[in-house]
């Protein structure tokens, strides 16, 4: 069986010679680049060699050069196969190198094998010696293999100059759809100001959590209420992080942060030229949460014109970009946000009643922080923790004081607030304990709890917590652990006992 040395830069080049001349009874060897080929060469010859022109390491010239230059190798036939080099001179340069045959791709079957069998035939007459009229003298070889690559070179650099520009544009608006897709995944919500977790234990979070749990799975349009800086973007991460979407995008719209003219874009998207300043098609948020969620925070803040845009796609389950005609599938699962009285909004008129019964599917109302004011500490201890870490700062403990102040104040921002006072008191601490300057937290709001309520109240939850321990022996976790008991996760209990130094160590048994 006859043996070719197949060598292209390209594998699917190569697949296709290799099947093409198995067809006539040949066998295949083959190489990337002219110096595999000399050492598959040189290890055992090849009956005859098809090789590419442009490869990288060792390009097809260089190989042609150095196969004929060698003694072993040199009366083996030599077809140049490429469709890279077009010109006469190539083929010129390509024959006084010593190349048996120039084939330009892609070759008729026929022929192809016709110009292989010409060539092997005449194997037998061929003599090591390049004929002077077709070699010419090796300056001379050499100077026109030189201009020639330099030529081609020159060629190359304006086409790639060329795709560069083109390349340059698509990056261009590439990057702009880029930017929409990392806008759409959060980019308007500063992960810096947000906990990563749900945090706390209270009657009031755990029905939150226990909704959230049951209406996740389902395909349910969910509506979040509660004031500002509750946590309703997390119940809504919560929510889609425990659906049956949660492998595609959430897409997160602030509709308050959008101006009423671009509203529309943002959501739906425009065509090219839909309006001035549109030089090019943008997907809006709705498309990008395809096969995911969309939440919608602060929907109370909608103007009525998108409002009745928003309906249509609730209803129909379809929208339109800006400037177009074409309908497009809204698969998208809708969680909606707003910290606004809905009911009021829509006695006033400002908010239309068939789009709020639309959204309002199943309502999560989540609570403020202070109608749950026990997950106080637990989310102190949580926020310190947080920021000593990331300040390479050490506190060990709470000042009494400082914890009575912030369980009494009303927390008009909710967890929100409690955040930024953490962070700020822990910028400000020199020592190890966590200390809350009370200027921070108005007078008029710390009036509204007692402080003698405040301590009943931490009585009775440590009278709770230490006879927990006692019938558990002091242990915290597992089946008869305290924790189980009290129906809090163990990390809360030992949390608990640090703020309120309860020695779980006094209730261990023998």
């Amino acid at each position: 069986m006859k043996r070719a040395l197949l060598v292209d830069d390209k594998e699917e080049n190569l697949s296709y010679l290799s099947a093409l001349l198995s067809t006539r009874g040949f066998g295949s060897e083959t190489a990337f680049h002219g110096v595999e080929a000399l050492a598959k060469a040189r290890q055992s010859p090849p009956d005859i060699v098809i090789s590419d022109l442009l490869m990288p390491v060792m390009d097809g010239y260089t190989l042609l050069r150095q196969w004929k230059s060698d003694v072993q190798l040199t009366r083996i036939p030599f077809i140049i196969y490429t469709a890279t080099y077009t010109e006469p001179s190539d083929q010129k340069l390509a024959l006084n190198l010593g190349a048996d045959a120039f084939i330009l791709k892609p070759a008729e079957p026929e022929l192809f094998f016709a110009k292989i069998r010409e060539l092997l035939a005449g194997m037998r007459n061929r003599t090591s010696a390049r004929p002077s009229d077709q070699a010419g003298s090796e300056v001379t070889l050499l100077r026109e293999y030189s201009q020639t690559l330099i030529h081609k070179l020159e060629e190359k650099c304006l086409q790639l100059e060329k795709a560069n520009q083109a390349l340059r544009m698509r990056m261009v608006e590439e990057r702009e759809i880029s930017d929409q897709v990392v806008r759409a995944l959060g980019e308007e919500v500063d992960r810096a100001l947000m906990f990563e977790e749900i945090v706390g234990s209270s009657i009031q979070l755990k029905k939150v959590l226990s909704a959230v749990a049951k209406v996740a799975p389902t395909e349910t349009t969910v509506l979040i209420t509660g004031e500002s800086g509750t946590g309703k973007e997390l119940i809504a991460r919560a929510i889609h992080k425990r659906s049956q979407r949660s492998n595609r995008p959430l897409v997160c719209v602030n509709c308050a942060a959008l101006t009423p003219s671009l509203i529309a874009s943002e959501l739906f998207g425009h065509e090219k030229g839909a309006f001035t300043g549109a030089e090019q098609r943008r997907l809006g948020r709705f498309e990008l949460a395809s096969g995911g969620t969309i939440f919608l925070d602060e929907i109370g803040d909608l103007s009525s014109e998108i409002q009745i845009a928003l309906l249509r796609v609730l209803q129909e389950r379809q929208f339109e970009r800006v400037g177009g005609n074409t309908p497009i599938p809204a698969d998208v699962r809708v969680v909606a946000a707003t910290s606004r009285d809905l009911h009021a909004a829509m006695t006033a008129g400002t908010f239309r009643a068939d789009l709020f019964y639309r959204l309002n599917v199943f309502p999560v109302a989540v609570p403020s922080l202070r109608d749950r004011r026990e997950d106080i500490p637990v989310l102190l201890e949580y926020f310190i923790c947080r920021y000593t870490s990331r300040m390479r700062k050490t506190i060990v403990k709470i000042e009494e004081r400082s914890l009575d102040l912030m369980r009494c104040y009303s927390w008009p921002g909710n967890i929100r607030e409690l955040q930024n006072v953490v962070e700020r008191s822990v910028v400000l601490c020199d020592g190890d304990t966590f200390l809350v300057d009370e200027h921070w937290l108005s007078p008029d709001l710390l009036q509204q709890v007692e402080l003698p309520l405040v301590k009943g109240v931490e009585q009775l939850e440590i009278r709770t917590i230490e006879e927990a321990l006692k019938q558990s022996g002091g242990r915290i976790a597992g089946p008869s652990g305290a924790a189980i008991r009290l129906g809090i996760p163990p990390s809360t209990l030992e949390s608990k006992l640090r703020a309120m130094k309860i020695n779980k160590y006094k209730f261990k048994t023998n």
